[in-house]
């Protein structure tokens, strides 16, 4: 009877420990569900008030340049609250500030060209920056407003520039040298540029270097959403002067303001 009686009580002890664990474990649980539901409605009351949340971003954009003109792709990924560490890419184009387009005259069907010009310089450059958030939105109609820094190797790209020219032994194509250079520069004999699809075979490189920083206003009604302008500036420079333009001073190294128009997501 004893024995009936000890075994009953252990096996009382065993089912209330047993609730007891089981009541520990959903306790645990739900107290797990509860802060990350509180996590989660923090997370939509910042978006709400304009705060930027994200980890990773990517950015598209195009830019007018005080000497050209470009296009760009970012990849960030957030560091901290504010700071975000972005990777770039951008393809650009610097025109020589003494560039004009001429015409032979308004009954020609040539192309315009630029009298003088011997090459076309293009940068297809690859670069690591930051950038740093400067201020939150507020609300969603507000704007972010947010600050980079960025540098990395430039890689330069001289294009021969070609001409259509007419010497009375009908019509040829040339680009600037010694042997040409006088018919090159005779404009009565110039029927027009010869087009965009002329030189792509006979690139040089160039290589350099380049730093740019810029403020950014994001626009976005939504914080997943990026919808920005741009202004900035950037400085260039390479292993040698780049020839553009024949009759102007050739430079090794450029610098430039910007303005751009950004688009992308957030993640």
């Amino acid at each position: 009877m004893k024995r009936l009686l000890i075994l009953a009580v252990l096996t009382a002890c065993g089912f209330s420990l047993s609730a007891q664990n089981t009541t520990k474990k959903k306790s645990s649980k739900q107290e797990r569900r509860e802060e990350r539901q509180e996590r989660v409605n923090a997370l939509i009351k910042q978006e709400e008030e304009g705060v930027l949340i994200y980890n990773k971003q990517s950015v598209f954009g195009v830019e007018l340049r005080t000497n050209g003109y470009g296009v760009f792709y970012e990849l960030g990924r957030a560091k901290t609250r504010r700071k975000t560490n972005i990777y770039c890419a951008e393809l650009t184009e610097i025109k020589d500030p003494k560039e004009e387009k001429s015409a032979t005259d308004i009954f020609s069907f040539g192309n315009p060209y630029i009298f003088g010009k011997v090459n076309n310089f293009y940068q297809l450059k690859l670069g690591f920056g930051q950038q740093y958030l400067f201020g939150q939105k507020g609300n969603k109609n507000g704007v972010a407003v947010t600050g980079s820094y960025q540098g990395g190797i430039s890689l330069g790209l001289l294009r021969p520039y070609y001409i259509e020219v007419n010497d009375g032994n009908g019509n040829r194509e040339i680009k600037y040298s010694a042997q040409d250079s006088s018919e090159f520069l005779d404009q009565s004999v110039i029927q027009g540029g010869a087009g965009i699809g002329k030189g792509w075979g006979e690139i040089k490189f160039k290589p350099g270097l380049y730093a740019k920083t810029a403020l950014r206003f994001d626009l976005a009604h939504y914080n997943e959403i990026v919808t920005a302008i741009e202004i900035g500036i950037s400085v260039e420079a390479y292993t040698e002067k780049i020839p553009i333009l024949l009759l102007d001073k050739q430079r090794q190294f450029f610098f430039q303001g910007h303005i751009a128009f950004a688009f992308g997501r957030r993640h």
